[in-house]
């Protein structure tokens, strides 16, 4: 794989469709660094939650705007593991920002043009040399429009909530199958009618409904979809 010609890798698609999952263990295969963008907006509600930028559902945009010089994301990969995990401003922060709380808070954070444009600026920064994969949103619409490989991943609401439920109560959070529901078509809506950067599949994306599909059969097809570009 070192050999051949390194790729920009874009996976695109709704929230709790495997796009973390896939991209982590096809990066961990071909040895590309993993992006994970959801993840750097998520970094950030976290950093709103616990400076009180973020209270009762209210942003202090004029607060945030101000704090985003001191809000420093990078991905750093686990020696043991081999993932690549979550830090913010050098504390590792991969499980604090899966939680439900977290999550709340994301779209209206991500939805901001100002955090979107430094993140954006940051994401296309660590993608310069190539032989990395991002997954989010709008990597192949936005981020890397030229991206040799784009993916635009889809599945059923219900199935997504089941998914996103079993690693909820997997991590001991105390979550209802209709509050995972109502919080990921809530996502749904902002992220697809959200003014900067919305979700929407880019026109050369291949797009992949994983509804019915197990883990090792979407990582399968991803690995496949690779191999057909950089031998191409």
């Amino acid at each position: 794989m070192r050999n051949m010609k390194k790729i920009i890798i874009a996976l695109d698609g709704y929230s709790s469709c495997g796009k973390s999952t896939m991209a982590k263990e096809l990066a961990k295969e071909i040895g590309y660094t993993y992006i994970d963008t959801g993840a750097m907006y998520r970094a950030i509600a976290l950093y709103s939650m616990r400076n009180g930028i973020i209270q009762n559902n209210s942003i202090d945009t004029d607060k945030l705007q101000l704090a985003m010089a001191d809000i420093h994301i990078s991905f750093v990969r686990n020696p043991e593991t081999g993932r690549w995990e979550t830090y913010l401003n050098g504390e590792n922060v991969e499980k604090e920002i899966r939680t439900m709380e977290v999550a709340n808070q994301v779209s209206p954070v991500a939805a901001l043009g100002f955090v979107r444009k430094a993140m954006v600026a940051q994401q296309q920064e660590m993608g310069k040399a190539k032989g990395v994969i991002l997954d989010g949103r709008d990597v192949g619409t936005v981020i890397f429009p030229d991206a040799e490989l784009k993916i635009f991943l889809t599945a059923r609401p219900e199935v997504r909530a089941q998914r996103r439920l079993k690693e909820s109560l997997a991590k001991g959070e105390k979550v209802t199958y209709e509050e995972v529901l109502k919080n990921l078509q809530e996502r749904d809506h902002k992220d697809t009618t959200r003014a900067e950067g919305p979700l929407k599949k880019a026109e050369d994306a291949i797009e992949l409904d994983n509804s019915d599909m197990t883990v090792e059969e979407q990582q399968a097809w991803l690995l496949a979809q690779f191999n057909q570009v950089i031998t191409k």
